[in-house]
């Protein structure tokens, strides 16, 4: 999942959301850095990300984008399901709704800027000026999104082709996150308790 699912799935808990959105910037030990909160937000990242990964829906899914970008198939998925996710009326009821919800994780995450790590840092500003979070509803959002991740890639050029695909099996991705998205919503709901209890 990528940085909506991550926020969302924090359920409004500070320090897991702080912990689930920098997960991917503290490598090894450096976790131990952190309060004990935002550690177990970085192990429920780590859990939501192995749930996704090794899920049937995401497996058949990533099909489509293989052919054009081979094992960066799962990091476009997880700008694909963010897609759904923001446009799911199961989850936020309305348009304002989801613009609540982007501008309430921007305020708590802001207050924690001091303990982002340095890439964290860097990225957060544009993140929130260009409204990331709300804007993965749209198309236009989209292809930025998929044009940050194919500059980041190592071996891509161009993510035209993805968005491409994105548009033609838009239906399938649909129906993809449908069978995903309540399941891991259950599962992670069932982790965090195991988490905050330990």
């Amino acid at each position: 999942m990528n940085y909506l699912a991550h926020a969302y799935l924090s359920f409004g808990q500070e320090e897991i959301l702080l912990g689930n959105m920098i997960s991917d910037f503290v490598k090894g030990k450096k976790k131990f850095d952190y309060s004990s909160g935002i550690q177990k937000g970085i192990a429920l990242h780590r859990s939501i990300d192995a749930f996704t990964d090794t899920h049937q829906a995401t497996h058949d899914a990533k099909q489509y984008f293989r052919p054009a970008v081979g094992l960066y198939a799962g990091a476009f998925m997880d700008v694909v399901y963010d897609h759904f996710l923001a446009n799911d009326r199961n989850e936020f009821t309305d348009d304002n709704a989801l613009l609540l919800f982007t501008q309430n994780t921007y305020a708590s995450l802001e207050k924690n800027f001091a303990v982002f790590p340095e890439r964290f840092q860097a990225m957060f500003p544009h993140m929130k000026q260009h409204n990331w979070l709300y804007n993965y509803q749209f198309n236009f959002g989209m292809e930025k999104s998929f044009g940050g991740l194919a500059r980041r890639a190592k071996y891509l050029n161009d993510s035209m082709q993805v968005f491409e695909i994105f548009e033609k099996e838009y239906d399938y991705f649909k129906n993809y996150y449908k069978a995903f998205f309540p399941e891991l919503k259950k599962y992670t709901q069932e982790q965090l308790q195991q988490i905050l209890a330990a």
